[in-house]
């Protein structure tokens, strides 16, 4: 899992706690003993929801951040041993759940250290295997059958965004093209909604894939993994690979028109909202909002 050392994160949100190393390591130290003697420093990513802390050089410890997010690690623990075995690429392997005590008020988890790295947009190795690579991803998450599956965090009818989407547009009146993307909006609501749910991983953003040589090595937090429209996880086409590896995703998927015009307006609406939110507290997730934007208005335009 690829990350970067960071002593002062910055607070992303209102309720969130204040978690640093110290408070993981005598967490780490009352539940599981057995790791007790292992270092443990802070990561810093581009996730919001999860604070990450490297345990050793093999684990890694993921706590919520705040209290939406704690009902992720319950689901994410045991609906990844339902979706690991059926899954090209690795994934999060959970070892152990922490217990909420008077240090920490809610469940947390450690996982195996997963190597590799995040790729950058606008910088991919190999935009063609990797476009092929998360392709057979999706394919193979759309497959595995529904069972009892939660719905997906993105499980909703685009037009279900509708009005978070537009407030974010007047909220970045002075910092984007408002016209152009409201018609960009306007024409994917136009899309037929779809009708046959299916697992989705919900948020295949750049700080939940890992490569290695070029090739998709894993796919990382499941929080947001359930059934639902599964148009969801095409924004990875905007928001990591590069336009001219975006057919080769798409045929690698099997994407209809209907389908990849709901993707790009998921991937849209996704980094209108997140734009103003984070355009101050979370930079690579800003910047990476303004990739996405700035790919879909010269797509469209």
């Amino acid at each position: 899992m690829s990350a970067f050392d960071s002593q002062q994160p910055q607070r992303m949100h209102p309720d969130e706690l204040d978690l640093d190393a110290p408070l993981v390591h005598r967490l780490i130290a009352r539940r599981f003993p057995q790791w007790a003697a292992l270092p443990v420093r802070r990561l810093a990513s581009s996730g919001t929801e999860n604070a990450m802390f490297r345990l050793g050089t093999g684990l890694v410890v993921r706590l919520p951040r705040r209290p939406a997010a704690v009902p992720d690690v319950t689901r994410e623990r045991h609906w990844l041993t339902v979706l690991a075995p059926l899954l090209p690429v690795a994934v999060p392997e959970p070892l152990g759940v922490g217990e909420p005590n008077e240090e920490y008020p809610w469940p947390w988890a450690v996982y195996r250290w997963l190597p590799g790295r995040n790729p950058v947009a606008g910088a991919v190795e190999e935009p063609e295997r990797l476009a092929e690579d998360l392709g057979a991803f999706v394919r193979a998450l759309r497959r595995i059958p529904r069972q009892d599956g939660p719905a997906g965090y993105r499980a909703g009818p685009l037009g279900g965004r509708d009005e978070p989407t537009r407030a974010a547009v007047a909220e970045l009146a002075a910092r984007v093209d408002t016209d152009a993307v409201t018609a960009c909006w306007e024409q994917a609501l136009r899309a037929p909604e779809h009708t046959g749910p299916v697992w989705a991983h919900g948020d295949l953003s750049p700080g939940n894939v890992l490569v290695d040589g070029g090739r998709l090595s894993a796919v990382i937090d499941f929080g947001t993994a359930g059934i639902g429209d599964p148009a969801v996880d095409l924004i990875v086409a905007w928001n990591l690979l590069p336009a001219t590896a975006r057919d080769t995703f798409r045929r690698a998927v099997g994407a209809d028109d209907a389908e990849w015009a709901r993707g790009r307006g998921w991937a849209l609406s996704v980094s209108l909202i997140q734009l103003p939110y984070y355009w101050h507290t979370n930079p690579a997730l800003a910047e990476n909002s303004r990739h996405v934007i700035a790919e879909i208005l010269a797509e469209t335009g």
